[in-house]
Order: C-alpha cells, then sequence, then structure tokens
C-alpha cells in the first residue's frame, strides 16, 4: 500500500513537472545529448506536419530531444487516421525537449515562425484542414507572454502581406504519435525528402527569409552558400541564362541538365575516378558531393552515399520511364543530377547515382585555388 501511494505521488510529480513547462528526463537514456541528471525545459508547437516542424527543431543546438504527436484535441488516445480526418479537434504538433542554458525559449519561438506559413488559416503548404494549423501551446505564464511578446513583433515587423493568424493556447494532453511517425527523416529519408520537396515548404521559407538575418541551427554548408561566409560558401551560386549555357555546356551536359536525359553507363567520365576532392554542379558550381562518400556500386554512374549536406539537393517524384523514382537536382541551379534509390551501403542505406555530365570533379589539391578551400578540413584524414 506505502510503495503504490509513493509510486503515484511520483507520478503526480511527473506531471505537474510536465505542465510547468520542464522535466527531469531521466527515462530517455541514450539519448544523443542526453545528461538523465539535468532539468530540460518544455515546448510545444503545431506547425503542419510534424514530420518536418520535428526535423527543423533537431537541428536547434540545445534541443535534446523532439517528440512528434497530437494535442489540442478531444479525443483520447487518438491515431494518425483519426486525427487526418479533422474529426478529433487534435493538431500535428511536437514536444520540444530544450537546455534553456544553451537555447532560450525566444529563440526556439524564432525558428518556429521561420519555418512554418503564420498567416495560413486553413493548414499548412500542401496539407489542408484545421489539424494542419499552425499553433503555440504554452506551458506556464512567461511562455505565454514570451509567444505573445514575440507574434507582436513579427506582426510589426511587416514580414508577411497577410495578417498572423497562428493561435496560442494552452498546454493540452499530448499523445505522441505512432512510432513509425517518430525520426521519420532519418528513418525514411527518401520519403521524408520527397515529401518536404514537394511540398511547398522550403520554397516558401526561402522566399520569405532568405535575406533575413541567421537563425539557430541554420549553418549547414547549404545555407552558407545563401547567407555568406569564406570560400565556396561566400558565392551566390546563379544559374546562366540559356544562351550562355548552351555555349559553354557540351551537347551531352546540356541534354543532361536541363532536360533530366542520362548518359551511358560505364562510358562517363567519373563512373571510375577514385581522386580525392568534391563534385559540383557543372552548371553554377555548387558543391554536391565528396569523395569520402563515394563507392563503387556496379551500376556504371558515379554513386555516392550522401551529399555533402542534406540542403544542397532538392529530390521530387520522378513518375518516367512508366516508374516511380526520386530525382535529385542541385538547389541553386536546378540541374538534373540522378536519382536516388535505397539500395547502398551503410551508414545511410542510400545510393545517390549521379550522371557525370552534371558534374565537374575538383581535385583536393586545387580546392583552395578554385575556392573551395574550406573542404579541405572535410577531406583530411
Amino acid at each position: 500500500m506505502a510503495g503504490d501511494v509513493a509510486m503515484k505521488s511520483t507520478i503526480l510529480l511527473v506531471i505537474v513537472m510536465i505542465i510547468g513547462g520542464y522535466v527531469i528526463l531521466s527515462a530517455m537514456e541514450g539519448e544523443k545529448g542526453m545528461d538523465e541528471s539535468r532539468e530540460y525545459s518544455i515546448a510545444t508547437f503545431a506547425g503542419g506536419c510534424f514530420w518536418c516542424t520535428e526535423a527543423d527543431f533537431e537541428k536547434v543546438p540545445g534541443v535534446v530531444k523532439v517528440i512528434s504527436g497530437y494535442t489540442g484535441g478531444q479525443t483520447k488516445n487518438p491515431t494518425y487516421t483519426e486525427v487526418c480526418s479533422g474529426g478529433t479537434g487534435h493538431l500535428e504538433a511536437v514536444q520540444v525537449y530544450f537546455d534553456p542554458a544553451s537555447v532560450t525559449y525566444e529563440e526556439l519561438l524564432e525558428h518556429f515562425w521561420r519555418h512554418v506559413d503564420p498567416t495560413d488559416p486553413g493548414g499548412q503548404f500542401v496539407d489542408r484542414g484545421d489539424q494542419y494549423v499552425s499553433a503555440i501551446f504554452y506551458h506556464d505564464e512567461s511562455q505565454r507572454k514570451a509567444a505573445e511578446r514575440s507574434r507582436e513583433e513579427l506582426e510589426a515587423a511587416g514580414t508577411f502581406a497577410r495578417p498572423v493568424v497562428a493561435e496560442i493556447r494552452p498546454a493540452a494532453q499530448f499523445y505522441e504519435a505512432e512510432e513509425y511517425h517518430q525520426n521519420y527523416s532519418k528513418t525514411c529519408p527518401v520519403q521524408y525528402k520527397s515529401y518536404r520537396s514537394g511540398s511547398g515548404r522550403d520554397r516558401f521559407i526561402e522566399q520569405v527569409w532568405s535575406d533575413k538575418a541567421q537563425v539557430p541551427g541554420k549553418d549547414s554548408a547549404a545555407e552558407k552558400v545563401e547567407s555568406g561566409g569564406a570560400g565556396a560558401s561566400a558565392r551566390r551560386f546563379q544559374k546562366p541564362d540559356d544562351d550562355t549555357l548552351r555555349r559553354t555546356l557540351t551537347p551531352l551536359q546540356y541534354q543532361v541538365t536541363q532536360h533530366s536525359a542520362t548518359e551511358s553507363p560505364f562510358e562517363n567520365e567519373f563512373w571510375g575516378e577514385k581522386g580525392e576532392g568534391i563534385y559540383v554542379d557543372i552548371v553554377t558550381g555548387e558543391p554536391l558531393f565528396s569523395s569520402l562518400d563515394k563507392f563503387d556500386s556496379g551500376c556504371g554512374w558515379p554513386s555516392f552515399t550522401k551529399p555533402l549536406d542534406g540542403g544542397i539537393v532538392t529530390e521530387l517524384e520522378d513518375t518516367s520511364q512508366y516508374m516511380i523514382r526520386t530525382e535529385v537536382r542541385s538547389k541553386a541551379g536546378d540541374s538534373h543530377l540522378g536519382h536516388v534509390f535505397e539500395d547502398g551501403p551503410a551508414p545511410t542505406g542510400l545510393r545517390y547515382c549521379i550522371n557525370s555530365a552534371s558534374l565537374r570533379f575538383i581535385p583536393k589539391e586545387d580546392l583552395e585555388r578554385e575556392g573551395y578551400g574550406e573542404y579541405l578540413k572535410l577531406l583530411e584524414k
């Protein structure tokens, strides 16, 4: 009896702590960056598809765990199918566990605003319905005041042509989504990237925020290309006009990059290249792949396990040739590169099958001279 009382008291304490906006994450053993002896704060956000919202917040330094789930509705223990139907009142949302000594709640709010369309009352991007609207769920009075102040500042800045309609609501019961939804960007990278690319989210973010200041976690190689920095990152890679492309590219390079043609296997420039260096877009010079991630797949085209950075390439569904494939294109130049398949080696399990005609290889010894010196450190063994 005494043991039952003690257990109930412990459960009640944990519930109170969660409602108060923080929790000791002792149960989350093995989580990257997690210290079970420390207290972490909780923030809850709804930003449309929780696959994307989860992935966006995981990039923020100081965030130690993000959980996808459902909140704000009336149905107990809702399923994904029930929430998607729009009949439960729940929103797709994420719970963000963060170290307030490393990142503030105000910084998380700014990160949230920059990764949603807070002016959309009917959903987010390709996902329509009340279950996909954007919202902030506050856990205590300080979070409520910070969220309201942040929304007022956003409206005053005039960033958006339409009024900000994202709601600020008290935190409600949060139901963790099914296991296959957790860490979806990592467990199903091809499907995730294909969905995200086609959703319109990143195009919207780039249009609204490309000329604004950097935000927490925005430090990838692709983002440095846009925001500025040393070497190759300082460039704004731009696609030349069509007349220039026709003059500077070979007929094969033009057909592959501009019209999604495919070169012959085993009879292309880089399928057997074994030198150290990086591969860049033949059209813009965007750094795309590293020799460190190149492997012999036996397919007759250059194959890589991953891009230099996930944001450097875009992926689209390709239904040509009576098949369903994931096409890979460069971000700035929109050059057709090839396709990505889920039959590669560890650690990614992916095979980026790329046309040599879309690439230019820069040997390690030429990186500094050609303005890609920042990648020398990457190639050091």
